[in-house]
């Protein structure tokens, strides 16, 4: 008789992947890293464990949009105090902030739960191509399309 094997926290093995944004989409490459930081990518899922790999994402910096999103696409902060309301374009953010665009893309597409806040701090973006994670091995993650 077959058994569905759950995965157990100390059973699980981490693996480093490194990311290259550059002539990347952004939707494309959050939903590629946002598949791996879940661990949907290995046999041993389970969807209450913490069995995602880390990601580096480089050349963040160099991530596309389709269309005209950049001009279109909102980005919405608010402070807490009246009038506290900020608003900043999709090109504003790539321009100024590109760390924080991809990293409000991935976020998005991972659970918004106490398992999701673990599996967000596994993921490290970077507007260069340099990052200090050489001595993890990372191996090479392709993003399709």
């Amino acid at each position: 008789m077959r058994q569905t094997t759950m995965a157990k926290p100390a059973d699980v093995t981490r693996t480093w992947y490194v990311v290259d944004g550059n002539g990347q989409t952004l939707g494309r490459l959050a939903s590629t890293c946002a598949h791996v930081l879940k661990g949907k990518h290995k046999p041993t899922y389970t969807p209450n464990v913490d069995c995602g790999d880390y990601v580096i994402v480089i050349n963040a910096d160099k991530v596309e949009m389709t269309g005209n999103k950049l001009n279109t696409e909102k980005y919405y902060n608010h402070s807490g105090y009246f009038g506290g309301m900020r608003v900043r374009t999709a090109k504003e953010m790539k321009e100024k902030y590109p760390v924080e665009w991809v990293e409000r893309a991935i976020k998005g597409m991972l659970p918004h739960t106490r398992l999701g806040d673990v599996q967000r701090g596994h993921v490290f973006v970077y507007a260069g191509s340099e990052h200090p994670h050489a001595a993890q091995k990372p191996v090479e993650l392709k993003v399709r399309g």
